[in-house]
């Protein structure tokens, strides 16, 4: 009885594969996905990792710092008096500043990184020009030196460690694209004995060495180890390497799950469109199961054919997706290694054979709980069907009615608090409570399915009756006659919508408030940063008297809190930004009195007099200074020390500063500006500028740049979301295609009557066509809305209520047409999902229409 069973179910398979080519190929989209996404995270990783062992240089052993600390003072020459040792390059690092030809300093400060003279030990590697050998010569990365509008052997301007400028000539420009050290910031080389003319902050992080013939690495590498002792590690050149490489596990694990939540959201989709496509053709066949039935066949036996017939579709399906997905990454491999310039790294899409073994696995098994549903409910056709005419019985729904609507309920209600709770709760864990907020309600949503989209066809029906005449009111009569097939096929394009809407609002929403929640949080819109740790009286006397400017400089002063070394700092409120948090307590402040970073109440404990600069050590007992001070903590500081000087963390007003630090008064760390009322911020900018043009070593930090910059990261945060949900709504289409393929072959005695009453072959191919986009519209319209308001939930829970999400919503073009094309897209979706489906009803004799049972 088994052997005929299956070859019952192979013969019958092979009848319905035509049915179910189009369900294959969405599962086989999905595993071809899954391949893509686990080979360009790997590919991520394989340019992280080759490009921090690029940076380890080609030195056979390599001393470092533990844990990144600065090596000891002496022990290059240590290293050198080593037998088996032939050279040492130590490498040096610092900072200093390019000047653009108006005299002011990149915003950026540069890294300043020692050209060793053995080029054999040169890690950096040269774009073009050549190597600074001389006194007065440098390379410089390729952008900075566009931005100072410098070619090679040019002159460009530096600040000098000592203090003042100087003009050094540019002999060429480095190739920093594969480089984590020096991509990220402006990059300088320097010859090794000319370094610290320019570099303030120096010091010695690697030492390269050379090895004499016949050395042997790790015998050296310990050898050093021993003679520098326990705050060194000494390694060969591979080890080097293996340890650059540490992190890039780290972060596969994290760009492989950002990946793999993607892929979960179309194989979700693919995972709908199967029990659809199953559920319809089942359906169909019900007067056959029920014949089935009456010849001796039980529900298991009913049940193992339509399991066996997904594992079939499964394993087919996921064969064609792993092969698509081989070939997309070998043609990506090659574009990418010969089309981009990569420098010294070897990138390679193609994931490893257990990325194969596993993404077909998952293809299958996804296939074989997709049909599960379907098949519970085949088994469960009575005998007594096969009294029923062809194709009008019905697959009862399997499992409690009562239980599925409780579950259903508890999951709506549940969601529905926890988005409440972290949109408006203040919690810090909001955005957490949205998101599972969003999860619970989405799986209510779905559930309650059929009753939300049918109204939705309806809605949009009314636009196209008129229009489209009686082909209009045929699609949407034919739609919302059958609700539950209508709202499985839509349900596919919900899911897909819905997280890309999501996702792009969120991501807008939270990009348009940027500005004013930066401008609501921050003290001041431009902040000078000064090499010398301090900014000197004529700059600050310079930015008073120029119009346009409210100043407030930053007096800091270390002193002993509570027994614990405390960078204390005061500012005139009166000059700070009204919003920003803590200012209004600060504006209110008494002598005696202060603002606590991280929670600290009650009072604290002043002892002793301060040193003259933060960092140095104290003075206690000296004349004029109390020897033990009370300050009272007010509640409402925030995060207002750290704002205005990233050491301090307690605010007091000037007067008691003065008398905690009499001698604080001349130590400015830094000054805040703001634009004067009237004043714009591209004014004040150039007005900040020019006051600064005789201190190069002023450095600017603009929250406007700040702004810009997460504006660009968002920007291509939305470019990568919405092309990686593009699969999902493929997918989608293709469920919405499959689902339209199997109403042709149910509905050809209706196609044939249409026919013969007069519809011609066209109109009946516009009103698949309609059905088609109205299946997708009605999915990608609900999606919207749903999506809108939980992109809306979580900019809220991320912003934390100080900005009107809805307002920048509603003045975000940028969000808006993103999301008028995801809807232009669904539509175009629709279209060509009928294109199939239209075509064979458009080619149906009438009378073999007619004849068909």
């Amino acid at each position: 009885m088994s052997s005929s069973l299956f070859a019952f179910t192979v013969k019958d398979f092979r009848a319905q594969l035509r049915q179910l080519v189009l369900t294959g190929a969405a599962v086989a989209v999905g595993v071809a996905f899954l391949v893509l996404s686990v080979g360009g995270a790997g590919a991520l990783v394989q340019s992280y990792e080759q490009s921090a062992a690029a940076d380890v240089g080609g030195a056979p052993v390599q001393v470092t710092g533990r844990d990144g600390a600065p090596l000891p003072a002496g022990a290059a020459a240590r290293t050198a008096k080593v037998p088996q040792v032939s050279g040492v390059a130590e490498r040096l690092v610092g900072h200093a500043n390019v000047l653009t030809p108006a005299g002011r300093p990149l915003d950026d400060r540069a890294l300043v990184t020692s050209v060793a003279a053995d080029p054999a030990l040169r890690w950096q590697r040269l774009d073009t020009g050549q190597w600074p050998e001389r006194a007065g010569e440098i390379v410089l990365d390729r952008d900075s030196a566009a931005r100072v509008g410098a070619g090679v052997g040019d002159t460009v301007r530096l600040t000098r460690a000592a203090g003042g400028t100087a003009d050094v000539r540019l002999t060429g420009l480095l190739d920093t694209s594969a480089s984590q050290a020096l991509g990220s910031q402006p990059a300088i080389g320097i010859p090794y004995a000319q370094t610290a003319t320019y570099a303030t902050g120096l010091r010695a992080t690697h030492l390269d060495l050379t090895l004499r013939p016949g050395a042997d690495a790790l015998a050296v590498a310990k050898d050093v180890k021993k003679r520098l002792g326990d705050g060194v590690t000494a390694r060969t050149h591979a080890g080097a390497v293996d340890e650059a490489k540490q992190s890039g596990r780290t972060m596969y694990a994290i760009v492989l799950t950002a990946a793999l939540s993607f892929v979960l959201i179309a194989m979700a989709v693919a995972r709908m469109v199967v029990t659809n496509t199953f559920s319809v053709v089942l359906a169909q066949r019900a007067r056959q199961l029920a014949l089935l039935r009456c010849v001796g066949t039980d529900r298991d036996q009913v049940r193992r054919i339509i399991r066996r017939q997904g594992l079939m579709l499964g394993v087919l399906a996921s064969g064609a997706g792993l092969a698509a997905g081989a070939g997309a990454c070998a043609l990506g491999t090659a574009l990418l290694n010969g089309l981009a310039d990569l420098g010294p790294l070897d990138i390679s899409l193609m994931p490893g054979r257990w990325t194969f073994v596993l993404g077909g696995l998952f293809g299958v098994l996804l296939t074989l709980w997709a049909v599960r549903k379907p098949a519970r409910a085949a088994s469960a056709v009575p005998p007594v069907a096969a009294l029923a005419a062809s194709g009008a019985a019905q697959l009862p729904e399997p499992g409690s009615r009562a239980l599925r609507e409780t579950v259903s309920l508890l999951l709506l209600v549940s969601g529905t608090g926890f988005l409440a709770l972290g949109a408006f709760g203040g919690s810090a864990l909001s955005l957490l409570a949205v998101t599972l907020g969003a999860i619970l309600t989405f799986f209510a949503v779905l559930r309650y399915a059929r009753y939300v989209l049918p109204p939705f066809v309806a809605v949009i029906g009314l636009a196209l009756r008129r229009p489209f005449g009686t082909v209009g009111r045929l699609s949407v009569q034919q739609l919302r006659a059958n609700a539950g097939r209508t709202s499985a096929a839509a349900s596919a394009m919900l899911v897909g919508v819905t997280v890309a809407v999501s996702a792009v609002t969120a991501i807008g929403v939270t990009k348009g408030g940027l500005e004013e929640m930066l401008a609501g949080r921050m003290p001041a819109v431009f902040a000078l940063d000064s090499d010398a740790d301090r900014v000197p009286a004529d700059a600050v006397a310079a930015l008073r008297a120029t119009p346009g400017l409210t100043v407030a400089p930053v007096r800091t002063a270390t002193l002993t809190v509570d027994g614990q070394r405390t960078v204390v700092a005061t500012a005139d409120p009166a000059a700070l930004n009204p919003d920003a948090e803590g200012v209004a307590a600060a504006r209110t402040l008494k002598d005696g009195e202060a603002l606590a970073y991280a929670g600290r109440s009650g009072s604290l404990t002043v002892k002793g007099t301060p040193a003259t600069s933060p960092g140095s050590p104290a003075s206690p007992g000296s004349p004029g200074s109390p020897a033990s001070t009370r300050l009272t903590v007010v509640a409402g500081g925030g995060a207002l020390p750290l704002s205005l000087f990233p050491e301090a963390t307690v605010y007091v007003n000037g007067a008691t500063l003065d008398r905690l630090a009499p001698g604080a008064a001349a130590h400015t760390s830094t000054v805040l500006v703001n634009p004067a009322d009237g004043t714009g911020h591209d004014e004040a900018r150039a007005a900040v500028d020019r006051a600064l043009a005789a201190h190069p070593d002023i450095r600017i930090a603009d929250t406007g740049s700040d702004a810009a910059l997460v504006r660009s990261m968002l920007d291509r945060m939305m470019l990568v979301v919405t092309v990686l949900l593009g699969f999902s709504m493929c997918i989608a289409a293709l469920g919405v295609a499959a689902t339209l393929m199997l109403t042709v072959e149910e509905r050809t005695t209706e196609f044939g009557m249409l026919r013969a009453i007069g519809l011609a072959g066209d109109q009946l191919r516009r009103m698949l066509t309609l059905e088609s986009v109205l299946l997708a519209l009605s999915g990608a319209l609900a999606g919207t809305l749903l999506g809108l308001v939980y992109g809306t939930l979580a900019a809220r829970s991320v912003m934390g209520g100080r900005v009107s999400p809805l307002d920048i919503l509603a003045s975000s073009g940028g969000t808006a047409l993103t999301v008028l094309g995801i809807l232009t897209a669904t539509v175009l979706t629709g279209v060509a999902a009928s294109v199939l489906p239209a075509r064979r009803v458009r080619r149906m004799a009438v009378v073999d229409a007619l004849r068909a049972s």
